[in-house]
């Protein structure tokens, strides 16, 4: 039976950071400490470096989704993450995204994400940290998922 594996989006797959590039100085004030919240940001994120080709390469091993949230407060965070999925990933991503604020209430084997909360800590299956000691990139990851320690 296929393992079914989770991939968070904000910090994992999508470089979060890389939209303050583009953002004017005068929305980075006015949303300072709550960046998730400015109406389009999600759509000016570039891909983390390896995170596309390791995608794609986790879709020939596990049932792989893309589970992430949404801000509440953000009503173009929705639209701008689709999209997004849909110009990264194309057919990987096809209806492969889950977009929930209860991560934990999604049954699988493995979630790739960098952070502890939304019920990361609360998920059953294997919380894989990224950019963590144990696994600070997508090679660390690949090398773990595919390479045969988790299938061990």
């Amino acid at each position: 039976m296929t393992k079914i594996l989770y991939v968070d989006m904000d910090g994992v797959l999508v470089d979060f950071d890389s939209a303050k590039e583009r953002l004017d100085i005068n929305i980075l004030q006015e949303y300072a400490g709550r960046l998730d919240e400015v109406p389009g940001i999600f759509s000016l994120m570039e891909p983390m470096p390896d995170a596309i080709a390791s995608f794609i390469t986790l879709t020939q091993h596990f049932d792989t989704y893309i589970l992430s949230t949404s801000p509440w407060e953000n009503d173009s965070a929705l639209g701008d993450k689709l999209r997004w999925v849909k110009q990264y990933l194309g057919q990987f991503g096809y209806k492969r995204l889950i977009l929930t604020h209860h991560k934990h209430l999604n049954i699988g084997d493995y979630l790739i994400d960098d952070r502890t909360t939304n019920g990361v800590e609360q998920f059953i299956g294997e919380h894989i940290h990224f950019r963590s000691d144990k696994f600070p990139d997508w090679r660390s990851v690949l090398d773990y998922l595919v390479g045969g320690a988790a299938n061990a």
